[in-house]
């Protein structure tokens, strides 16, 4: 493969958030691919410039149908999928690589707000019980144990990790068989990380990397269409995964390793 790395970048209307979020040179040994979801502002023209190969949609498929079509393209031996609002750190990269051969399956970064503070993008079992907790209370047990912070130097086992930056092999992604288009967005990186486990690939959060995410929810204020496409991609992981509504031992029958391992600290 003629890249150590290729990242991946599906955009929607995110051209200020290119601009802002990408505006470093991309090293000559990174491809980065960006596909166009059929923006209607100047995304696709502003990724050209900042560097990105671009590959334009004639509608928007998605986030994971989009992703899908970046994997296709890519010609890296390792593979990132990173939101348009993170910053790489592209000196972290051959770092990155190591860890990720070190655990065998997916790592992300732990991601940091823009005033420094860790963002828990290190989950615990997507029970929809904690689903709901975490909206709606920032104190009770079970929101602390459902969200996963790695400190600096330290990597911790995670159920599933927040899409915003995803990386692994591209034989991981590749037995893996990509995303599971039928997740348009919401829910795909929860399915991903529940594969790779089972398939015997650990979800590790590393600390010692620690990427810049201007993290904005689209469901934080209600607009319809954001609120629409998470109930529906909620009602399709639930039904893939009905353990994840009952929770407790039903869950945990159903993903061994995940469950015994998140949020412990690998070789402890």
């Amino acid at each position: 493969m003629p890249f150590p790395w290729t990242l991946i970048t599906v955009a929607f209307n995110s051209a200020s958030e290119l601009e802002r979020y990408w505006s470093r040179p991309t090293p000559a040994d990174v491809e980065w691919i960006v596909v166009d979801n059929s923006s209607t502002d100047d995304s696709a023209l502003v990724a050209e410039r900042l560097g990105a190969t671009v590959i334009r949609l004639d509608h928007n498929v998605g986030f994971s149908a989009a992703n899908n079509v970046g994997l296709a393209a890519a010609r890296g031996e390792f593979i990132a999928f990173v939101n348009p609002d993170v910053s790489v750190e592209f000196d972290d990269l051959p770092d990155l690589a190591q860890t990720i051969e070190r655990n065998g399956g997916l790592v992300s970064p732990q991601l940091v707000n823009n005033d420094g503070r860790d963002q828990p993008n290190g989950r615990g079992a997507p029970l929809l019980l904690s689903k709901v907790v975490n909206r709606v209370s920032r104190q009770s047990a079970v929101h602390h144990s459902y969200l996963v912070f790695a400190e600096p130097g330290q990597e911790r086992f995670i159920f599933w990790s927040m899409g915003a930056v995803v990386a692994g092999s591209a034989a991981t992604f590749a037995a893996l068989k990509g995303w599971d288009e039928r997740f348009f967005i919401y829910y795909e990186d929860k399915d991903i990380a529940i594969r790779s486990w089972r398939s015997g690939r650990p979800v590790v959060l590393a600390g010692q990397f620690r990427w810049n995410h201007g993290w904005a929810r689209e469901t934080a204020h209600f607009r319809l269409s954001p609120w629409a496409h998470e109930i529906a991609s909620l009602v399709k992981f639930y039904a893939l995964y009905p353990e994840f509504i009952f929770g407790g031992r039903f869950a945990e029958r159903r993903h061994p390793e995940a469950s015994a391992n998140s949020g412990k600290v690998p070789g402890a």
